[in-house]
């Protein structure tokens, strides 16, 4: 089986097969965050959703995500997740705190939680992250794609995300006032 995932960019960190031994046993640590492009008055205009396979090569919705190394603040796991999925002129706005707009629990099989990851239990810190430059998808990537927060939460657009992924749009949407009358 290929694989369509991005190749660690520390190597050494963990060899596959002890990743694969660690997932097994403990939860991992995640950071996933939403890129928006905000209007001047801090309103959601558009949200970034990348494109790319999955380990069934079928083409999938999703954010940016990845692992948090060890020894690795939370601040710099975003940023380099932010470049590794968006390019380096994306500017994105860390937030001045790092309080996600919520923590995300993804199990191997089905839970209460609502989201799955097949490969692990691990736990995400989640962010809405405004980016003002330039994206270029990276990496495993194939597209990034801007959506209104209505075009997000079209039920066609939803149904393109795995694992229950597209709740976590809800909750970014909400958490920054949109949707309100």
């Amino acid at each position: 089986m290929s694989t369509v995932r991005t190749p660690d960019p520390v190597p050494g960190w963990l060899t596959e097969e002890e990743l694969a031994a660690a997932r097994r046993k403990l939860p991992m640590v995640y950071v996933q965050a939403i890129p928006v492009v905000l209007d001047p008055l801090g309103n959601v205009v558009e949200v970034g959703l990348l494109l790319r396979p999955n380990e069934d090569g079928e083409m999938v919705r999703s954010f940016v995500s990845g692992r948090v190394h060890y020894r690795e603040t939370i601040r710099a796991a975003l940023l380099r997740h932010l470049e590794k999925d968006l390019g380096p002129l994306a500017m994105p706005q860390l937030p001045a705190s790092l309080t996600p707009f919520t923590v995300a629990e993804y199990f191997p099989s089905p839970s209460q939680s609502g989201l799955t990851d097949e490969r692990q239990h691990s736990v995400a810190l989640c962010y809405v992250i405004p980016v003002q430059g330039d994206c270029e998808p990276r990496q495993d990537a194939l597209q990034l794609t801007w959506f209104t927060p209505e075009e997000a939460m079209d039920a066609q657009v939803q149904a393109e995300f795995e694992g229950g992924g597209g709740d976590l749009v809800h909750r970014a949407l909400a958490h920054m006032g949109w949707g309100r009358c």
